[in-house]
């Protein structure tokens, strides 16, 4: 049964990070920076960070590289014990940053790692999700095969029979759909069927109806949101961040979120000076999260205002952290709102 108070359980595979170090292309240096991250392990982190109790549902090798996957997720106060261990691999990828009007390039090496090779009987869904607040998960997930979309259906199934909200973000991954589905959105349906929150705009509700939307408009995003609402009733709000990329250095950013009565949008930052991009979105994610599980006396409105101003907050400042994970705490949060830009003393 959910807790209102219980951890926020993240389920996705933890990833090892190679990129060059500064911005210029993979393998000109001799080296390679190595991070640790994952989409859902990126939301749990931000989430610790922030206080909020988060966990990971995940598998890694047992040998040191898992030590460290694990150590990675710890260390901010990450809920480890969820995490299962046996002999493999631990996926990977590539990151060629971008510089300039140059944009950044990921390659994956993901295949057959630990997590993607985990069978269903694996996961026994009702005891890791026993006393969870919410289920959050990626459409990364699916991605990676049929058998993994089948566990991620399993997973949700399981937490809307007892209870426990569940989360989805679309994080359309091409270049994964590719290699073994060319209708994403056939496995799609049923998993945002049982979500109650969805990360997504109208480029990803327009994959889920198959049939095209306009986003340039204030009305045609609205149109979108609706459109989603009456195809899955079970959705209690859309949360979308908007990109103007003016080159690698400089993006504009604004936040929204959707319900079936009310729309709220952020007024637009422009990030320049970026130092790393990636990971932006889930600490968008987990901004939302830990607002709109909060108790309080607002009503849904202003609890939903909230949490798209903490969500954008979260990713501007990711713009300006390494990395995969975003390292921003309470008291960061505080200075940031009160526009602290100068050294502090």
């Amino acid at each position: 049964m959910m807790r209102a108070d219980g951890p926020i359980l993240c389920f996705g595979e933890l990833l090892l990070r190679l990129s060059p170090p500064g911005h210029g292309p993979l393998f000109r240096e001799s080296r390679l920076d190595a991070n640790f991250g994952g989409a859902e392990a990126n939301v749990a982190v931000a989430l610790a960070r922030l206080g909020r109790s988060s966990g990971v549902i995940s598998a890694v090798p047992d040998d040191v590289v898992g030590d460290a996957a694990i150590d990675a997720l710890r260390r901010p106060g990450v809920d480890v014990s969820r995490i299962a261990r046996s002999d493999g691999r631990l996926g990977l990828y590539y990151l060629a940053p971008g510089a300039g009007l140059r944009a950044s390039a990921i390659v994956y090496d993901r295949q057959n790692s630990v997590f993607a090779t985990r069978t269903a009987t694996a996961y026994d869904w009702p005891a890791l999700l026993a006393g969870a607040a919410r289920l959050h998960l990626s459409g990364i997930n699916p991605a990676i095969g049929s058998a993994m979309a089948d566990i991620c259906l399993a997973a949700m199934t399981a937490a809307r029979a007892i209870g426990v909200p569940v989360s989805f973000d679309g994080n359309y991954r091409a270049s994964m759909w590719a290699k073994w589905c060319a209708d994403p959105a056939a496995i799609l349906l049923p998993l945002v069927d049982r979500a109650d929150l969805l990360f997504g705009n109208h480029r990803d509700i327009a994959l889920l109806l198959r049939r095209p939307l306009d986003g340039s408009t204030p009305q045609g995003r609205r149109e979108a949101a609706l459109a989603a609402f009456d195809r899955f009733p079970n959705l209690r709000h859309i949360a979308s961040m908007s990109r103007e990329v003016r080159d690698a250095g400089c993006n504009v950013l604004r936040a929204r979120i959707d319900t079936p009565t009310d729309i709220i949008e952020t007024d637009a930052i422009e990030v320049s000076g970026i130092v790393d991009r990636i990971g932006t979105g889930d600490a968008f994610a987990a901004g939302v999260l830990a607002e709109l599980g909060v108790g309080g006396t607002e009503g849904a409105a202003e609890k939903a205002a909230r949490a798209a101003q903490t969500g954008l907050a979260l990713a501007v400042l990711k713009h300006a952290t390494p990395g995969d994970q975003s390292e921003t705490t309470p008291r960061d949060l505080a200075t940031f709102r009160e526009g602290g830009f100068d050294v502090r003393r």
